[in-house]
């Protein structure tokens, strides 16, 4: 398995124009930079001598793979995809697409559903290498053979042989997609050779470091596209995404969301909710389809990034189990299972699920930080018998950090932590930050864990404790652990700081902070403030008067502001939750009016009152902008 990271530019591009136009595999530009000191059994050198063998231009070669893996194994392990190791080479069953949430038990075209040979990429590669599959599947160095000797058949078919251009490599890219769109085949071949201009470099989460100097004399023969015969992608004047996504509109159940005019009629789009499916890509679209469900706006697949939208983003879909967050959201699912770990979320996904909110945000003027580009994690429960009940997807293995750099909005900066009353945010660093998580049965729908089982993996969180000692137990949020103990379950959120949350600093103790979190002071170990970074320009919210403040799960209208004919929608405060006084929390954005909607008429009601969304725990919260004061 693999966890995503952040491209970065390279400062050693001294090497890049030989490598680019020779196409030169014999010795990494890393040891070439650094006097020949990659071990000879890096994986660095494995795609060298891969290239080499095959005759691919290194560039292409690892570029296709840094947008299949970012360069990591799976350690035999497969994706939500079906594909193994750093070139994703797939192989995928009709059991695979039988089982559970893949939703194709029973039909008749299982076996055709099944035989696309996009779906056997590692069948292909072991007959043209003559490796065993299974020594495909767990070998990175066998894996990454195999990869190259997929892309040298891709250009062997399209352009009669494998030319040291890498510019000539453009159709083979396209086709190892494994896409038979024209727009999907097309996106991840110019994120291949964008990569290639701008070069990369990453440490895996097994201490690889691989480079790839950038390379900007390589042009890309796009016309070589043609070739491959490709589908033209069907949209609908209904479909919203970016030109440069592969999008296509499928439409939810009409009752699985409303008709509605937003942002025309005043109904105001201020938020992204991002989970995962936890199923299959054809399962979720199934799923979305049957009336008496939920559904989302956009579905992004993990493989190749390809784009359904299902609900248009005027209307309203029922997404975030809170119709207030429903009300003013767009939702996005990402195939993929929280508790799966983080390379079950492709870089190709994150590319074009960032590609997508930029977009959005940029079209409703969302801004881009962690209170308006949330989780379904984040979102509260609406009142309080479904608090405990809400949520926890995308979970701890969506890397936040690498989320918001890829949306231009990087949540992190130089580590510390500020004196008691300043604001931090959570910051771990996803690679670094390997936290001990037990993943049960009911965890994973997958079937792949028949018992619960603990494992360290890395993570987006910080634990929370009751006081600043390991030993200390775990704080456990009040409307799933009575007696205020926490547990390291994965789906347990209750006893964690995601990144990019922002809390205020309530005490300090040698390596350990406190912050004011769920309406009580909680701890984690922060040495030197290695997890946070000091937040600046941002408001806080406490008490305004000498009694503690009420949170709300919801934002609808006090009953008497109700037109007469129109039943109003009630609330009540959250039951285990409020701010004591003395305690303060982080609101990024101005009070908002209370507001309700009816799909039958069209009305949009809007309260006298406006409220806040503050940083409450793990999840966001509401308050009256009459009970606190902001600073």
């Amino acid at each position: 398995m693999h966890e995503r990271k952040p491209r970065r530019r390279l400062s050693l591009i001294l090497t890049a124009g030989v490598l680019a136009a020779t196409g030169v595999t014999t010795a990494s530009p890393a040891a070439q930079a650094a006097g020949d000191r990659t071990p000879a059994d890096s994986r660095q050198h494995a795609f060298e001598r891969a290239a080499a063998e095959y005759d691919v231009p290194l560039p292409v070669l690892l570029a296709v793979a840094y947008h299949e893996s970012a360069w990591d194994a799976h350690a035999g392990e497969r994706s939500t995809g079906g594909g193994y190791g750093p070139m994703h080479l797939t192989e995928v069953t009709t059991g695979m697409l039988a089982a559970g949430d893949a939703g194709a038990v029973g039909r008749a075209d299982l076996a055709e559903l099944a035989s696309a040979p996009s779906l056997h990429t590692l069948q292909t590669a072991a007959r043209l290498t003559g490796l065993p599959e299974k020594r495909l599947r767990g070998d990175d160095a066998a894996n990454i053979r195999g990869g190259a000797a997929l892309l040298a058949s891709y250009a062997k078919n399209t352009v009669g042989g494998t030319p040291k251009d890498p510019g000539k490599w453009y159709a083979a890219v396209a086709r190892y997609s494994g896409s038979s769109g024209q727009r999907a085949a097309e996106a991840f071949a110019d994120r291949v050779f964008a990569t290639i201009e701008s070069g990369a470099e990453e440490t895996t989460r097994d201490g690889q470091h691989i480079e790839l100097p950038p390379s900007p004399n390589v042009r890309p023969a796009t016309g070589q596209l043609s070739a491959l015969h490709l589908k033209a992608t069907a949209t609908t004047g209904d479909t919203e995404c970016p030109a440069t996504i592969d999008c296509t509109f499928l439409p939810a159940a009409t009752a699985n969301g409303q008709v509605s005019d937003r942002p025309a009629n005043g109904i105001r789009i201020d938020s992204i909710v991002i989970h995962d499916t936890e199923s299959s890509y054809d399962a979720a679209l199934n799923s979305f389809q049957k009336p008496g469900g939920g559904s989302a706006h956009y579905v992004i697949r993990s493989s190749d990034g390809a784009v359904t939208q299902m609900v248009p983003t005027k209307d309203i879909s029922f997404q975030a189990g809170n119709y207030s967050t429903n009300l003013h959201s767009i939702g996005i699912e990402h195939e993929g299972y929280a508790a799966a770990g983080g390379s079950w979320y492709t870089e190709t996904e994150y590319e074009t699920s960032a590609e997508l909110v930029r977009y959005l945000a940029g079209r409703f003027g969302i801004p881009l930080d962690r209170q308006h580009i949330i989780g379904h994690d984040n979102v509260p429960g609406p009142s309080s018998a479904l608090v405990s009940g809400m949520h926890w997807d995308p979970g701890p293995s969506w890397n936040w950090e690498h989320f918001m750099r890829l949306l231009h909005a990087p949540v992190g900066g130089r580590h510390g932590v500020g004196p008691v009353g300043s604001v931090v945010t959570i910051t771990p660093g996803y690679t670094r930050n390997q936290q001990n998580v037990q993943v049960c049965p009911s965890d994973d729908p997958t079937g792949a864990t028949p018992e619960c089982t603990e494992r360290t993996e890395p993570s987006d969180f910080v634990y929370l404790r009751t006081a600043p000692s390991a030993t200390a137990p775990l704080f456990g949020d009040q409307a799933v652990h009575p007696d205020g103990v926490g547990t390291d379950r994965i789906s347990d959120w209750g006893s964690t700081a995601a990144a990019g949350q922002q809390f205020v600093v309530a005490d300090r103790q040698g390596d350990w902070t406190a912050i004011w979190y769920s309406g009580t002071k909680v701890w984690f170990l922060n040495p030197h403030g290695c997890n946070t970074t000091p937040a600046h320009d941002v408001t806080v919210v406490g008490a305004a008067g000498a009694s503690p403040v009420a949170v709300y799960g919801s934002s609808y209208p006090d009953a008497n502001e109700y037109p007469a004919g129109l039943s109003p929608s009630t609330q009540a405060p959250l039951a285990f939750y409020s701010i004591p006084v003395g305690q303060a929390y982080v609101t990024t954005a101005a009070p908002a009016p209370t507001d309700d909607y009816f799909p039958s008429t069209g009305r949009v009601v809007t309260g006298g009152k406006s409220m806040y969304t503050i940083q409450y725990n793990h999840r966001t919260a509401l308050v009256y902008a009459s009970d606190v004061t902001a600073r």
